[in-house]
């Protein structure tokens, strides 16, 4: 794998502009709320800054792994601080930083505890941040653990609706698969013989046997799958999303999920591409049945948040099906559809939480009228609501049709299955917005002010990602065929 050194470190930047970044907000008096907010805005907005540089001055024709910082840690161990950005990763970086910002925006008008909720949440996003970047297995796990144990608190102390419960439950379950990662990765360190965590080393053809990567690829598979929402490991997701803040609940939807589609991608199928060949047909069975269950209980939610979070394990079973293909359009898909869903899921939950935060309330029965009331706010989540349904112009669209191309190809009944599923969720989607943006209006509401430029900010931004990619594809598309071309040209035939 061709390695491009960092001429500037400019990954461990960004992870240190979450560092940083909490320590100031650990330093400033919990009195100071503005100030809090303030450099949270700040250091988060340079995070982002930075993303956005990493994801453009990629070098789309050289491909391989660039911004490479490589530095020995342990070498008795062979484990090393190596941080490297490839096709796959740079896309996610990049949505890290959207929402990480967006997130920060979102929650401008917390007034509860505002110092500790801030520095848990830049250390959730370090987490997030290191384990997209990381080249090393043993980190990997690192900021695996590092970016889920925040959630716990920022759930339990500043979430509603069951909070304890859906932290204590989103811990357990994240838990086990964090109990499934650790002896697969050192399983591989001890079969490989190198002596190394390096991923670049670990990846070198033949170095593993079929049962070997059969057995390691099952246990990575479960264990990151339950963070990607993979079907019967769900059941966490949904109470989490639906506990957790709103500013939470973005990252929680717009990345964490994303975190346990990429260590299946990064770790599982790239260090396993032959047990990911065995294993294809089950993950794809899972992911269509995901699919189908996400829109089905969907259907039945009366609150706004459960909706999304239903909806969420329907759209992560799409980046399931688009893995399980093998095939290069697959992967394509399925990294955009990382991406995308990730943008379209923080514009939901940030446009609900500015609703809920002046109706106190989620329940899609209680609202009505809305879009007569607050146009602009209604805007927002309608913006998103259609791009979940894959509305064309917008990004969502454009990561559904290609794994749906690439399903058709090797798994024609499951293309058609996922593809009818998906349009009676649209379907219900639509009733949503009928029912709570339109319709009799509630009289309850009828002097909610709508939100103003500053607070519409964080969607502003999250609804033009999705118009410049739905209407621009081959921005992220260009990017992630760097990675996926390469890997498949390199898989035993």
């Amino acid at each position: 794998m061709q390695m491009e050194p960092a001429s500037f470190p400019f990954l461990s930047a960004i992870l240190l502009s979450c560092v940083v970044g909490m320590m100031a907000i650990i330093l400033i008096p919990e009195e100071r709320q503005l100030l809090i907010k303030q450099v949270s805005g700040v250091f988060s907005g340079i995070s982002l800054l930075l993303s956005l540089y990493v994801f453009f001055a990629f070098n789309r024709s050289l491909g391989g792994v660039q911004f490479v910082e490589h530095l020995n840690w342990i070498p008795s161990l062979g484990i090393s601080y190596f941080n490297g950005v490839d096709g796959f990763s740079v896309p996610n970086i990049l949505l890290t930083g959207i929402v990480f910002f967006t997130g920060v925006l979102t929650m401008w008008e917390l007034k509860t505890r505002v110092k500790e909720y801030f520095a848990l949440y830049f250390l959730l996003v370090a987490g997030v941040y290191g384990l997209f970047m990381s080249m090393d297995l043993f980190f990997i796990f690192v900021w695996y653990d590092v970016s889920l144990f925040p959630m716990y608190l920022l759930i339990a102390v500043w979430g509603t609706t069951r909070k304890e419960y859906g932290a204590m439950k989103l811990t357990l379950y994240l838990l086990a698969g964090s109990a499934l990662i650790l002896p697969a990765i050192i399983f591989l360190w001890a079969k490989s013989g190198l002596n190394t965590f390096s991923f670049v080393l670990l990846m070198h053809p033949g170095l593993f046997t079929p049962s070997v990567q059969k057995f390691a690829f099952l246990l990575l598979f479960l264990g990151f799958g339950i963070l990607a929402g993979v079907w019967p490991l769900h059941t966490w997701s949904p109470d989490g999303h639906v506990a957790a803040p709103h500013g939470v609940s973005m990252v929680h939807a717009g990345v964490l999920m994303k975190i346990g589609a990429f260590g299946v991608l990064r770790v599982a199928i790239m260090l396993c591409p032959l047990g990911w060949i065995y294993w294809a047909k089950l993950m794809a069975v899972l992911a269509v049945i995901g699919i189908i269950y996400g829109a089905l209980v969907g259907l039945r939610q009366t609150d706004l948040k459960y909706v999304i979070g239903y909806s969420s394990v329907s759209h992560m079973g799409v980046v399931g099906l688009g893995l399980s293909t093998v095939t290069v359009e697959g992967l394509n898909g399925a990294v955009f559809q990382m991406f995308a869903h990730g943008i379209m899921t923080a514009l939901l939950f940030s446009s609900v939480g500015y609703i809920y935060d002046r109706t106190h309330t989620k329940m899609i029965p209680e609202l009505g009228g809305l879009s007569r009331v607050v146009p602009v706010a209604s805007a927002f989540f309608i913006v998103a609501a259609l791009a979940g349904i894959g509305l064309p112009g917008l990004a969502n669209f454009w990561g559904e049709l290609v794994v749906f191309l690439a399903a058709f190809k090797v798994y024609p009944l499951f293309g058609v299955i996922a593809v009818v599923t998906l349009v009676v969720s649209a379907l219900f989607m639509l009733r949503v917005v009928q029912k709570a943006f339109y319709g009799p209006a509630n009289p309850r509401y009828a002097g909610l002010q709508d939100v103003t430029l500053w607070l519409g900010t964080p969607r502003i931004i999250l609804a033009a990602v999705l118009l410049i990619l739905g209407l621009y594809p081959s921005l992220l598309f260009n990017v992630i065929r760097t990675a996926s071309v390469p890997f498949m040209n390199g898989l035993p035939r």
